[in-house]
């Protein structure tokens, strides 16, 4: 390892990620909002890598396998980013961590930058009235995605997320008659881009196009607001692939998970 560890600053955090925004979203967001704890690897004056430190480690930049010894006391979940970075981290770690119950290299990241069409949906930010409805729809997401029903693992923990999402409005759905025609979260907003997370359509309405439309409907909306809406997504998602490059995603980068 070459550079030294260090306890970065905000304004280092934010100097190293406005290199890289869509890619480093998740850490600038975190930073901005004052939470969790960081690992820097100074070359210079400047950092070269960065790793948030937590329940999940998310390594970014050059040399990350650096931060093992930090990362592996904190036992995280799961390791998360830019594939390149997660491999250096995983390469010094993995001795030491339990062996991952799944490996997902490769996950595309997608950008959008364009404005797209008008979906017509009833798109509108999540209330906190829609908590119970959104609470069982957000834990079948999340079990889709990383194969653990949260309200087995943790349910008072993930119906505090799933309510601090709506408070901070950061989730959105279009839901008819008690069935979610579309939802989705921000996991990360910054002033350059806003990362989704959990699009989803409930089983029995889907294949009906809701799913294009409701995209198209909350891009346009956090385009206004935003240069960038990105997200990324299991490589063998080809449904949910088919429906990025549909509304005009582009794949710019991968990115790995271990899951632990």
């Amino acid at each position: 390892m070459s550079g030294k560890l260090v306890d970065p600053s905000l304004d280092q955090i934010l100097a190293f990620c406005a290199e890289d925004p869509v890619e480093r979203v998740f850490l600038e967001d975190v930073a901005r909002r004052g939470l969790g704890r960081f690992v820097g690897l100074v070359e210079g004056d400047e950092l070269a890598a960065l790793c948030h430190v937590g329940v999940n480690a998310v390594p970014s930049g050059r040399g990350c396998g650096g931060f093992a010894r930090d990362v592996v006391r904190t036992a995280p979940r799961m390791l998360i980013g830019e594939s390149t970075a997660v491999g250096e981290l995983w390469a010094e770690a993995r001795s030491r961590l339990p062996r991952p119950r799944e490996d997902r290299p490769g996950q595309p990241v997608y950008i959008l930058r364009e404005s797209t069409p008008v979906g017509r949906t009833g798109l509108r930010r999540a209330k906190l009235d829609d908590l119970e409805l959104l609470v069982p729809a957000c834990a079948a997401a999340h079990q889709e995605e990383l194969g653990v029903d949260p309200l087995r693992r943790d349910p008072e923990g993930f119906r505090w997320r799933t309510r601090a999402q709506i408070e901070d409005g950061r989730s959105w759905l279009w839901a008819e008659d008690g069935t979610i025609l579309f939802k989705a979260e921000a996991s990360a907003w910054t002033p350059s881009a806003v990362q989704l997370q959990q699009v989803w359509v409930d089983p029995s309405a889907r294949l009906q196009g809701h799913g294009t439309r409701g995209l198209q409907d909350l891009c346009r909306l956090l385009l206004d607001d935003v240069p960038a809406v990105c997200l990324f997504v299991r490589a063998e998602n080809a449904a949910a692939i088919r429906l990025y490059e549909k509304v005009g995603m582009q794949h710019v980068l991968d990115y790995r998970s271990v899951l632990l």
